[in-house]
């Protein structure tokens, strides 16, 4: 059994997932999303989500990590923050020996729907349907979307000559029968 842990990094909330992993079989452990205190100061909330990750690890016992990746931005200044956010969650896991996997959102996205232009939703919906945890679809979409991290990693490890990319949803339906749950 492979234990994953997910995070989607985040100033305001950020989301974590940890699943196992056997063989093409994946279950659901443990999600949560951190609720950061707008009022403390950057710093604060960076050392917060450094030992809440801290604990999830403690708790959890990852054998690997997988982190989404802040790829795009309006703002500068949001995305150094975003960058600053993924770094203290990184640093959780490799200050601990876990290995650290990054995902741009696209990948992540296409990984578990099939498409990389997915929504928050969709992933959410999907996500919800392969783990069997369908509140996922209407709550805590930050949490969701750690666990789609954790799920592309799975994804990735299983290998496969395209790397578990698919040109369209019935490929992905079809090189996968025991996704769809509908």
């Amino acid at each position: 059994v492979m234990i994953i842990l997910g995070v989607d990094p985040g100033t305001r909330f950020a989301g974590y997932g940890v699943i196992a992993v056997e063989g093409r079989t994946e279950r659901l452990v443990e999600y949560g999303v951190l609720d950061l205190d707008v009022h403390e100061s950057h710093a604060l909330r960076l050392k917060r989500i450094y030992d809440r990750i801290s604990e999830v690890i403690d708790r959890c016992l990852p054998d690997e990590c997988a982190l989404e990746m802040p790829v795009y931005g309006r703002n500068p200044q949001s995305m150094l923050k975003l960058g600053r956010a993924q770094a203290a969650a990184m640093l959780a896991v490799l200050n601990r020996g876990i290995p650290a996997t990054e995902y741009t959102p696209k990948e992540v996205k296409k990984s578990v729907t099939g498409k990389g232009n997915a929504s928050k939703e969709q992933v959410a919906y999907m996500v919800g349907a392969i783990l069997e945890a369908p509140d996922l679809s209407t709550t805590r979409l930050d949490a969701a979307d750690a666990l789609a991290v954790a799920l592309c990693h799975a994804h990735r490890d299983r290998g496969g000559a395209d790397g578990g990319t698919h040109k369209d949803w019935s490929s992905f339906l079809k090189a996968n029968p025991n996704r769809w749950r509908g």
